[in-house]
């Protein structure tokens, strides 16, 4: 089973490329890909995912599963499928 993974923005820029392949022998979640990536990709661990005191999970980025933001699935817990795309969109802060 595999995964299309892109990056846009500034995650892009710090995962030193724009796509990557996932490679999987069953279905898994949004949550274990992003674990997936951060052990091939350490340095995006805090620009994808912001673990809190209590233990949550926050992400720090928009994630978009086949054109649908995670939040309108059924958020880290989505199930991917072969050939699923997967886009992490960077989001900015600012006042």
């Amino acid at each position: 089973m595999a995964i299309n993974v892109k990056f846009v923005g500034a995650l892009r820029h710090i995962a030193g490329k724009s796509k990557m392949v996932i490679d999987c022998l069953e279905d898994f979640s949004v949550k274990v890909l992003i674990q997936k990536i951060i052990i091939e990709i350490p340095a995006i661990k805090t620009n994808i995912i912001n673990q809190q005191f209590d233990g949550a999970v926050k992400t720090n980025s928009l994630i978009i599963v086949n054109d649908r933001e995670i939040s309108v699935l059924n958020g880290l817990d989505t199930l991917l499928a072969d050939g699923d795309e997967v886009v992490f969109i960077p989001v900015v802060h600012g006042g």
